[in-house]
């Protein structure tokens, strides 16, 4: 019994569990056919908008009702005539991504109704520069419509309020319901966003918008032109490639915020329907080329840096092939390509910035805030998500970041590049060594300085150093520390010269030095006894510790009149003739010795007074070779 009993409850309950299932099934689907029939009844009821001062903005996107023309053949009169297809209007979300295609055309219905208090002007707005064709109705009379039409299919001339984007003033009664309709056709996918606003606001808003574009396009024209200039005073055609990319880059930015369409090329719709398009290809193959030429060549991935570079090559013919494309494959193609052009611009700055390259981190850092910006405006063109003012503006933003960057990694490349190309020039006209005059160019001036003593008298002073100790440095110590001891010595008359002297380096351990404008020994003295000073101080930490000796030999000009070969050879066999230990290591060719004047006619003496005891010594000293002379008038002296 007890058993019986236990399964009868169990029935029971099992009975019952069923049947409050069924019935909370019942019940919902009540509640689901009540809601819906909630929703159904407020969807077909059309909401006013009250347009008052106090609120001089408004998002109207979600204020009116939507309806998809899937044909694109309804007029405005089969939409609010008898019989009309109003019924399958339904309010629009916020941020609805509509994909319209080439025929489709999407309808929206607004009432409004101005406030007690409003005496502004009203217009409706579609601040999306990119947006094909909008056409507003607004009803006249009792039967009547009046359209006005805008978009970057138009020529914006011929908008009824020319400007970046599409704006409609709205003919509102002073009191009752305004019926506003909005056709538009846009061919690829797109959140349009709509605002109402009053004139005042909306021409305080265009003056800020138009504020912060001008100076974008102020700092990209200063950059132009300073690249222009600096290519034309530099011969550098780097310069004035980049200002073409720039050009290209402000030209993008122009016609994508509108500006183009509206000041540049305003009475032209069909270029200005496809500028926006063929110039981001442009834009983005100059910016792939710009990269490639900063980075350089490097050793590795050599097929990458091959492939970055016709990648960018293919922005001019496939700018061509967007203009004869459908659009929907035309904006395929624009983001296929600019996604190819961020990834290969970030990988080649990245190498180069691995391989210790500092330029690669400009590009890097200039390119990065470019490729997120261009990557968010090709996933808002192909209606992944709706359009904001970051995929707006953000890309005269990032410009305005990354071309200063990159003109930062030009200037570097730059330096580098004019850097080489001085050396090579330096070769030969400079010691490779010492960075000084080369020998032959020293002696060009050496020539030139002779020349104009002998003819204008110009005083000067020719001065031959040799750094007495280089050979048994040399044999001592090396090749290196030898080299090192030339750099020193260098150093040292660097340190005690001016700019305006003539200093070349004219053998292996001699050095050359034209002082022009000394007349005395005086400052010759002084500058070879500063020289031999500093050459025997030996230099801090330095090991081995080694001492330069120098010895000098000078001529000046007003002393001494002779051709260069002459004077050149008398100055060596000076330094030759002194003793590596010598307590004299400044020495200077003597004045040479006049020939005596015959005095019978000037004095009254006869000739016999002429055989003196005196007269046969300075016939003797006259017809003497010239270093014998010189010795003899240093021994008298």
């Amino acid at each position: 019994m007890r058993n019986l009993q236990k399964q009868a409850e169990k029935c029971i309950r099992c009975a019952l569990g069923q049947g409050w299932g069924a019935l909370r099934q019942v019940f919902a689907t009540l509640l689901l056919g009540g809601s819906l029939l909630l929703q159904a009844g407020p969807a077909q009821a059309q909401p006013v908008m009250a347009l008052s001062d106090a609120n001089p903005v408004m998002d109207a996107r979600t204020s009116g009702l939507m309806w998809i023309d899937t044909s694109g053949q309804a007029s405005i009169e089969q939409i609010t005539g008898a019989g009309k297809a109003g019924a399958a209007f339904v309010p629009p979300a916020a941020d609805t991504i509509h994909s319209l295609g080439p025929q489709a055309a999407l309808w929206l219905h607004y009432r409004f109704a101005r406030s007690s208090g409003s005496r502004q002007d009203w217009l409706l707005s579609f601040p999306l520069p990119l947006l094909d064709l909008a056409t507003v109705y607004q009803r006249t009379g009792a039967a009547g419509w009046t359209s006005q039409t805008a978009g970057d299919t138009l020529a914006v001339s011929s908008w009824p309020e020319p400007g970046r984007y599409g704006q409609f003033e709205l003919k509102l009664p002073d009191d009752g319901v305004h019926d506003v309709y909005v056709r538009i056709q846009h061919q690829t996918e797109v959140s349009i966003p709509i605002q109402v606003s009053t004139r005042s606001s909306l021409a305080q808003r265009l003056q800020l918008e138009y504020l912060a574009i001008g100076v974008v396009f102020g700092a990209l024209v200063l950059l132009i032109v300073a690249c222009v200039v600096q290519s034309w005073v530099y011969r550098d055609k780097a310069y004035g490639w980049y200002a073409v990319y720039a050009s290209i880059m402000a030209l993008v930015v122009a016609a994508w915020t509108g500006v183009a369409g509206h000041l540049l090329w305003s009475n032209f719709s069909a270029w200005n329907n496809m500028a926006q398009g063929c110039l981001a290809i442009l834009g983005g193959g100059s910016a792939l080329l710009v990269v490639h030429h900063l980075c350089g060549a490097g050793s590795r991935h050599r097929w990458f840096e091959r492939l970055a570079y016709w990648t960018g090559a293919a922005g001019v013919p496939l700018a061509l092939l967007y203009l004869i494309l459908e659009r929907g494959l035309g904006v395929r193609l624009i983001s296929a390509y600019l996604v190819a052009v961020v990834v290969m611009g970030i990988s080649r700055a990245y190498m180069t910035w691995r391989r210790q390259d500092v330029v690669g981190f400009w590009v890097f850092a200039a390119f990065v805030p470019l490729g997120l910006v261009t990557l968010m405006t090709v996933t808002s063109i192909l209606g992944l998500f709706s359009v904001s003012w970051l995929s707006q503006y953000g890309l005269m933003a990032a410009l305005a970041i990354e071309v200063p960057l990159l003109l930062v990694a030009l200037n570097m490349r730059s330096r580098e590049r004019h850097a080489v190309e001085a050396r090579e020039q330096a070769m030969s006209s400079q010691d490779a060594l010492t960075g000084l005059l080369a020998a032959h160019l020293f002696h060009d001036r050496f020539k030139q300085v002779v020349g104009r003593a002998q003819r204008y008298k110009e005083p000067a002073a020719v001065v031959y150093i040799e750094l007495v100790n280089y050979r048994y440095i040399k044999k001592t110590w090396g090749t290196a520390v030898a080299e090192q001891s030339l750099l020193r010595s260098v150093i040292k008359l660097r340190r005690i010269l001016r700019d305006v002297n003539t200093v070349g380096r004219i053998d292996e351990a001699r050095f050359g030095l034209i002082l022009e404008g000394v007349s005395s020994r005086a400052p010759v003295t002084d500058l070879a006894a500063r020289l031999i000073a500093a050459g025997l101080m030996p230099l801090k930490g330095l090991k081995p510790e080694v001492v330069l000796q120098f010895h000098v030999a000078g001529v000046l000009f007003s002393e001494r009149m002779g051709s260069h070969e002459e004077i050149s050879a008398a100055l060596a066999d000076l330094l030759h003739s002194m003793a590596a230990r010598t307590r004299r290591p400044i020495r200077f060719l003597e004045p040479e010795l006049t020939h005596p004047m015959p005095l019978a006619t000037e004095s009254g003496f006869d000739g016999a007074d002429d055989s003196g005891p005196q007269a046969p010594h300075a016939a003797h000293a006259a017809h003497a070779p010239a270093p014998l002379r010189a010795v003899k008038s240093h021994s008298n002296r």
